[in-house]
């Protein structure tokens, strides 16, 4: 079960100016008595005791003077209703953001407790709204637009119409908060290049025999690899950008099986050695046909890499498990891919031969 942690939020909190009223009737003293020990003038003393003037550092060292009672404590009862004050408008603000709310994938973020297993409605639409803005990191939907919706603007994408953009920024956030434990070395394209020389022998391991090695490939490198699991409505199988100054290539298991998987892979490492740090490439299939110029060099490369251009000839001669299986030892790469590819030139029909493949799972 879900433990559900929500953060105390005080109903009311009292203003420092009644709680320095009381302390006044307490002890007999007037306003004027205050001022004058103070040495502050009389309109100040009665704006802090209306709540028309904060209690700053010095006012807090002159009370603690006078009322033996702790400058830290003042500061902290003003800091404490000032910021209750602010989230109280803040909240005002919130009904005109339930709309931005009800776009995200909350059903999603609840499963992997970023959010608190509530309903939806009511006085839980706050909760959730502020739980929403602190795992994205934003301060309100502005600034959410600002960082991730404009980003679609810095999208190649594959299938522009198919991914909702709230669950896609999502799935991107996730990522995000996955890399920042990352070690990672320089990047160095170089060195990448030789390590995608060796990430292709791994294709014929299981994964929790490729996976470490994959990883550490990518990190030697500079690279930081990113395995992120799909969530509903985001349509993403991989993505390749830049991030504080460093290459990440985040994948998914869309698609499920070993073929997606390491085109996907070979994919987004084309991306980083080869086009603009400024974007954000969103590859969601990679057997459409309207695509941009970025993303068919990626595909190129993705196909070229995995089977070289000088056994692609052989391809259509492949009319047997048995044949494939012997051209994927001989090639050094997964039968699965090679029926991927036969598929997804025509040379075979898409429901033959899919027992070669390999279907990857999440680990729970």
């Amino acid at each position: 079960m879900t433990e559900t942690r929500i953060p105390y939020q005080p109903i009311s909190v009292t203003a420092p100016g009644e709680t320095l009223a009381d302390l006044l009737e307490e002890q007999d003293m007037t306003q004027t008595e205050l001022a004058r020990r103070m040495g502050r003038p009389l309109k100040t003393v009665n704006q802090i005791i209306n709540g028309k003037a904060a209690i700053t550092a010095e006012t807090a060292l002159q009370l603690e003077k006078i009322f033996e009672t702790p400058a830290t404590y003042w500061l902290n009862h003003e800091s404490q209703y000032r910021a209750y004050l602010a989230r109280r408008r803040e909240e005002d603000d919130y009904t005109a953001w339930y709309d931005w709310l009800d776009q995200m994938p909350i059903q999603e973020l609840k499963r992997l407790s970023f959010l608190s297993d509530l309903h939806n409605r009511g006085e839980n639409k706050k909760v959730l709204l502020r739980e929403l803005l602190q795992f994205f990191g934003v301060a309100s939907p502005t600034e959410w637009q600002i960082i991730y919706g404009q980003m679609r603007t810095a999208y190649r994408r594959s299938m522009p119409d198919r991914s909702d953009p709230s669950a896609t920024a999502a799935w991107l956030r996730l990522g995000e908060l996955q890399s920042r434990d990352l070690a990672c070395a320089h990047f160095d394209r170089i060195r990448f290049a030789g390590a995608l020389q060796r990430v292709r022998a791994l294709t014929v391991l299981p994964p929790e025999q490729f996976e470490p090695s994959l990883r550490q490939e990518c990190a030697a490198s500079g690279v930081a690899l990113i395995l992120t699991p799909a969530i509903a409505r985001a349509r993403v199988s991989g993505a390749a950008r830049w991030l504080r100054n460093r290459p990440i290539i985040q994948l998914s298991l869309y698609g499920k099986t070993n073929d997606r998987f390491w085109f996907t892979f070979f994919h987004e490492a084309c991306h980083i050695m080869q086009h603009s740090s400024q974007l954000v490439f969103l590859d969601e299939a990679w057997d459409h046909d309207q695509l941009s110029e970025q993303e068919q060099e990626a595909n190129h490369f993705a196909a070229n890499w995995l089977i070289p251009a000088e056994f692609v000839e052989e391809l259509p001669g492949l009319k047997s498990k048995v044949a494939v299986c012997e051209f994927a030892a001989r090639i050094g790469i997964h039968p699965g891919i090679v029926v991927g590819r036969l598929q997804h030139d025509g040379l075979i029909e898409p429901s033959w031969m899919n027992d070669l493949k390999d279907t990857f799972r999440w680990m729970q």
